[in-house]
């Protein structure tokens, strides 16, 4: 009998404390927040089951909901997301923080600013929302940010949820180009805010996110160094203007993976100041294809190297892969490779253009940004007719140097006539037996002058 009795002890002892565990574990994973304060920070050693694979058990735990967040997509959840923020950018753990699936978190612009102690995740499993258009627009705050991560280091921003920038407003303004509203001012303020935009940060990862109508660019990254983006999803109207999908400025070592992208501009664009890039397995379209620029606007200084994109499909798109410069600039874009590049009716598969202009007023300008290095190998699939499937027009002052075409295989769309390619002040190589079109008009050697001294990078 006193053997029995330990072990009816025992087993009450192990039932009860697996009834205490099943009881946090639900109030976790429905976002219910515990009596204590103290849970709204304390080590969570069995995430929720959306989480399992994405938290690991050393990460201390911040539910924005525990945190006052509603979730209604009505109330505005900005101070849950503050108080988390802090709350977990100064933990001594490692932390995350988490958006948790089933709601709508209304979020006002907000800056999460950085550095924290130690490496954050932001979990987003929910929905969150901006303010619906112009007139929602808190007065006081710039127009020009909704989510701003400013000097974060080691910040993964990750999950299954969506960020929707609510855009649909912003696109409707008068003084948008897709009007060409003559009578609209021009210093009438057409400023509309990027989605997410990472400033000055370090050893960044965005992974399996969805986000959908910004009123502008969807991502932005600015002065940061060390970044990858994999496996993400954006989508915009083809209309929407000015909605680029990635655009990368003044930054290095960013890898760009495993993603689709469709929107009404750049499904990726490189600014000045860009190094070190490597764009794989994307898919684009509809939108503007994968841009380099536009570089040296307002006779201003325009460096880009090493950048690599391959493996890629565009499709219905205006333009495949483009390099755009002002004239009036001055610098380089060199040791550029596209390789493996598949197109599907685009307008434009490759195109150069030292003359990009949006007025018919441009001048003519000596200088340029100079285009050096430039490798075009294995592009192949469908293109408009109505235009030449290679286009280079290079600066008369500043040409192109140091192209090489291979393995082209670029066929009409429909069965028309095809437009052959347009070469001018391009000079280059074309290498291998068969390419279609040939290109004839690509001119050999190099030419006789190039940038002034001054001018390179």
């Amino acid at each position: 009998m006193a053997t029995e009795g330990v072990d009816l002890k025992s087993n009450m002892g192990l039932f009860l404390m697996m009834f205490y565990l099943c009881c946090g574990f639900i109030c976790l994973s429905q976002g219910i927040p515990l009596q204590s304060s103290y849970y709204k920070y304390s080590r969570i050693v069995i995430p929720p089951p959306n989480l399992q694979n994405s938290l690991r058990e050393d990460h201390d735990v911040f539910n924005i909901v525990s945190y006052g967040a509603v979730g209604d997509g009505l109330t505005d959840d900005t101070q849950a997301f503050k108080s988390a923020w802090e709350a977990a950018c100064t933990a001594d753990h490692a932390s995350t923080i988490i958006a948790p699936s089933g709601y709508t978190f209304l979020l006002h612009p907000f800056v999460f600013t950085g550095p924290c102690k130690t490496h954050l995740v932001f979990q987003v499993d929910g929905k969150i929302i901006a303010p619906d258009g112009p007139e929602s627009w808190p007065k006081e705050i710039s127009k020009k940010l909704w989510i701003i991560f400013q000097k974060t280091h080691g910040l993964t921003v990750q999950g299954h949820g969506l960020i929707d920038g609510s855009g649909h407003k912003w696109w409707d303004l008068p003084c948008k180009p897709h009007h060409h509203n003559q009578k609209t001012k021009k210093h009438e303020n057409c400023d509309s805010p990027i989605a997410i935009r990472f400033l000055e940060g370090k050893n960044l990862t965005l992974t399996g996110i969805n986000i959908m109508n910004s009123p502008q660019f969807h991502i932005r990254f600015d002065h940061c160094q060390h970044v990858t983006v994999d496996s993400i999803s954006i989508n915009s109207p083809a209309n929407s203007p000015n909605t680029d999908g990635i655009h990368i400025g003044n930054s290095t070592d960013v890898i760009i993976h495993n993603s689709v992208i469709s929107n009404g501009d750049d499904c990726i664009s490189i600014g000045a100041g860009s190094h070190d890039l490597d764009i794989r397995n994307m898919t684009c379209g509809s939108g503007h294809g994968i841009s380099i620029g536009s570089l040296g606007d307002h006779d201003t200084k325009a460096c880009v190297s090493n950048i690599t994109v391959s493996n890629c499909t565009i499709k219905h798109s205006d333009n495949g892969v483009r390099i755009k410069t002002w004239q009036g600039g001055f610098g380089s874009v060199s040791a550029v490779t596209f390789d493996g590049i598949q197109m599907d009716t685009v307008r434009n598969p490759i195109i150069i253009n030292q003359y990009y202009c949006l007025s018919s007023s441009c001048s003519n300008k000596t200088s340029a940004v100079l285009i050096d290095t430039i490798t075009y190998s294995n592009i192949y699939g469908t293109y408009d007719p109505k235009d030449p499937p290679v286009h280079l027009a290079c600066s008369e002052s500043v040409p192109c140097s140091n192209i090489t075409l291979s393995g082209l295989d670029l066929r009409p769309a429909e069965s028309k006539s095809r437009v052959e390619p347009l070469c001018w002040n391009a000079y280059g190589s074309i290498l291998g037996d068969f390419n279609n079109p040939s290109v004839d008009c690509l001119l050999e050697g190099l030419p006789f002058s190039n940038v002034p001294n001054d001018g390179q990078c």
